[in-house]
């Protein structure tokens, strides 16, 4: 989350000043731990690279890292160069690749860090070899070649260009190659035709790259999607990022036995009586059609629920599920408990979103009702949401 840091399992991030936390992100390390097994076993001899980017899809990188690494994952994946010293900074030592960064990045510290550098030009290329030369120390490169997405990665023009540069910083020992690797566009359609064109074109870059002397050591393409769906894309290492995070790559084939590993929850802030008649939060929008009971919850779109849901979402309080009820504020939203409801009291916890086990809504469910995907729900939480930790005991990261 935009404003917290990670710390130790079973601890919050932060908290309210009577010492608990009124918004809470729980985040299960034992589901990571359970959605990498999985994703080793579908990987079958190849490599898994865990995707721990964005602080680890907004679940706390340093926490998912170590629980995936323990679990069966070999390797790390992030963007930006920030985001791997921040795993290095934390004692972690396994294999990291980040992939997107601007030509005036800091390549010297990623190298004296033994971080991978994925590049996508001659011109990254040539700035990782300046930092290299700058300290004395051989950059480990690995080129993102685009064979479709047509975002980062080395356009297939340019891609000669980059295997001829990387020859003569190979020869005078300025950089080592490592690892060849793309993305794909339709990785959550498993038999769209792009997908085998890509194939294609990635292994034609394969066989070029050796042709010019320059034998990856690995190779990767699959995602969370094609890590599930597509065993003939496996190659060395395969790449998953969602579903480490147990959120199904692609919902409409089920989850694949995936676990979501963060909860969602706040606490009742307060229990009133409202008058039938009488209008809920700003404008009205909702009028009790009859006395009723209302629980306020200290959650807004500042803390990550879009005010796009107002009168939309279900929470499970008190065992059952309470619908929101008027506008969604940036500091709290109401729920409708019904007429003399008696079952909640202040300070009872609110489940916005969780794993589905007790009944609670799933991510899935907010991604269904926005129109967008649940990367988007997850990363979205944010503000005063405090992250909790919990298991991951028996893997020692706890």
């Amino acid at each position: 989350m935009a404003n917290s840091k990670a710390v130790s399992t079973d601890k919050p991030t932060t908290q309210s000043r009577a010492g608990v936390s009124q918004i809470e992100a729980v985040i299960d390390l034992d589901a990571i731990a359970h959605n990498t097994r999985i994703l080793v076993e579908h990987a079958g001899p190849a490599r898994v690279m865990a995707v721990v980017k964005a602080d680890g899809y907004n679940h706390g990188a340093v926490e998912v890292s170590r629980a995936a690494l323990a679990a069966g994952a070999a390797e790390l994946g992030v963007t930006t160069i920030s985001e791997a010293l921040e795993l290095r900074s934390a004692g972690i030592d396994a294999p990291i690749l980040c992939w997107l960064n601007t030509a005036d990045a800091d390549y010297a510290a990623a190298i004296a860090a033994d971080i991978e550098i994925g590049v996508s030009s001659v011109k990254h290329l040539q700035a990782v070899a300046d930092a290299a030369r700058a300290i004395s120390t051989t950059a480990t490169v690995t080129i993102k070649v685009d064979t479709g997405l047509n975002r980062n990665g080395a356009s297939m023009q340019e891609y000669p260009l980059v295997l001829a540069e990387l020859q003569r910083l190979t020869a005078e020992g300025t950089a080592r190659l490592r690892a060849i690797f793309s993305h794909l566009a339709h990785a959550d359609e498993p038999h769209h035709p792009v997908i085998d064109k890509q194939k294609q074109r990635f292994e034609d870059a394969i066989a070029a790259a050796r042709a010019a002397g320059l034998d990856p050591e690995v190779t990767h393409l699959a995602n969370s999607a094609a890590t599930l769906t597509r065993t003939d894309l496996r190659f060395d290492m395969v790449r998953p990022g969602i579903a480490i995070y147990g959120l199904s790559p692609v919902p409409e084939l089920g989850n694949f036995g995936l676990r979501p590993a963060m909860t969602l929850r706040a606490r009742v802030a307060l229990v009133k009586e409202v008058a039938a008649g009488e209008g809920v939060s700003y404008g009205h929008d909702w009028v009790a059609p009859h006395d009723t009971v209302v629980a306020l919850l200290p959650l807004g779109y500042a803390d990550g629920l879009p005010r796009a849901l107002s009168g939309r979402f279900e929470v499970l309080l008190g065992g059952a599920r309470r619908p929101g009820i008027g506008r969604v504020c940036m500091d709290q939203v109401v729920v409708d408990l019904g007429p003399g409801a008696t079952d909640v009291q202040e300070g009872d916890e609110a489940v916005f979103f969780g794993n589905g086990e007790a009944g609670e809504p799933v991510a899935q469910d907010w991604a269904d009702m926005l129109h967008t995907i649940h990367y988007e729900i997850v990363t979205a939480v944010r503000g005063r949401t405090a992250r909790r930790f919990t298991g991951g005991g028996e893997l020692g990261v706890g």
